[in-house]
């Protein structure tokens, strides 16, 4: 397994939770301009659960909502300006104008982005990659995370991830 990805397997949506409060804790200093993580993952996949576990952990209070019909939600974290996007329903990248995404690519900004290869090119690249996928229909039930290191700050953030003394209950044994 590469430095720069980690596989997890997760039995179930208490899993999935603790995978994004397990990222909140090793989110490293913010870095220099916004930080930015995709979610992938098909409908039901468990994208939005992580966010949400996420944004709690790093201390966002209230409810958090699945952007899918606002399409962008902002929440505020003690030091951070949180942006939860969810592209499914856009048609294409030009669509991507219209959400204003350019104010938040400043330094304390986390832009969480759902659906991703719908905004193709016109997006910020990412720092780290979570995709989500459901197990096949023969193996237990539950899902795999992958997550993919992309930046500097997301090498980090992953090395971060890594030392968490709960990890290895997740860590997935493949070859």
């Amino acid at each position: 397994m590469s430095d720069t990805t980690l596989r997890l397997r997760l039995s179930d949506d208490a899993a999935t939770l603790w995978l994004g409060a397990a990222l909140a804790r090793a989110m490293p200093e913010p870095p220099a301009a916004a930080g930015v993580v995709y979610l992938r993952g098909e409908l039901g996949a468990g994208k939005t659960t992580c966010v949400r576990s996420l944004l709690h952990a790093l201390g966002v209070t209230g409810i958090v909502r699945s952007p899918t019909y606002t399409l962008v939600e902002t929440h505020a974290a003690p030091g951070l300006q949180c942006v939860h996007i969810d592209l499914y329903r856009l048609r294409g990248a030009s669509d991507l104008e219209d959400l204003g995404l350019r104010d938040y690519l400043s330094q304390g900004h986390l832009l969480l982005i759902e659906w991703p290869e719908r905004g193709a090119t016109a997006l910020p690249p990412s720092d780290i990659d979570v995709s989500l996928a459901y197990r096949e229909a023969d193996q237990d039930s539950g899902r795999d995370a992958q997550i993919l290191a992309r930046s500097p700050w997301g090498n980090a953030w992953l090395a971060n991830l890594r030392k968490n003394p709960s990890l290895t209950s997740y860590v997935a044994n493949l070859t």
